[in-house]
C-alpha cells in the first residue's frame, strides 16, 4: 500500500484515541525492545522516538491479528506476513488490555461489522434505513451480501 508521507505526518499529529511510552520491537530477527511512544490515531498505530516529534513509522491496523503473548505484552501480526511479529510491553496487565481492545476496535472491518448490525437493528426497530436520507441505502458494501445491489423502489 502506498502512503503520501506528508500525509501521513500530519495524521501522526491528530489528536490520538490512546498514547503511550511502551517497550516495542520490531519482527527482524535480534532487534531489541525500545522504549517507544505509541499512538493510535484512526486505523494508524504510530511510533516516535520518546524525544522526536515526527513518527518513526507507522502500523496500518488493517488485516492484522493483535494476540496477548502474556500478562505485559501484546504483538501485531498481519494476517499475510503471520511470521512477522511487532512486540509491546506495558506497564500493566490492564494497560495491556485497553491497548488490545483499543487496537481491534480501530480497524475498518470492526468499524464496518458494527455499521451494518446498527444498521439492521435500526431498520428492524423503526421499518427505515437509516442511511436512505444520505442517498446509500442501495449500496451493497453496507449490506451484508455480495451480488448486485437491490433494485431502486
Amino acid at each position: 500500500m502506498r502512503f503520501n508521507e506528508k500525509e501521513l505526518i500530519s495524521l501522526s499529529r491528530q489528536p490520538s484515541e490512546r498514547a503511550a511510552e511502551l517497550g516495542m520491537r520490531g519482527p527482524k530477527k535480534g532487534d531489541v525492545l525500545k522504549r517507544r511512544l505509541v499512538k493510535l490515531i484512526v486505523n494508524f498505530l504510530f511510533y516516535f522516538r520518546t524525544d522526536e516529534e515526527e513518527p518513526i513509522g507507522a502500523l496500518l491496523l488493517e488485516q492484522c491479528r493483535v494476540e496477548r503473548e502474556d500478562d505485559l505484552v501484546f504483538s501485531i501480526a498481519y494476517l499475510d506476513e503471520a511470521e512477522r511479529k511487532y512486540f509491546f510491553e506495558c506497564e500493566t496487565q490492564e494497560q495491556c488490555l485497553e491497548w488490545i481492545d483499543a487496537i481491534v476496535k480501530a480497524s475498518y472491518e470492526f468499524m464496518r461489522k458494527n455499521l451494518i448490525f446498527y444498521r439492521t437493528e435500526i431498520h428492524r426497530l423503526t421499518g427505515k434505513d437509516p442511511l436512505e436520507q444520505y442517498g446509500i441505502s442501495d449500496e451493497t458494501r453496507f449490506q451484508g451480501c455480495v451480488g448486485p445491489p437491490p433494485p431502486a423502489t
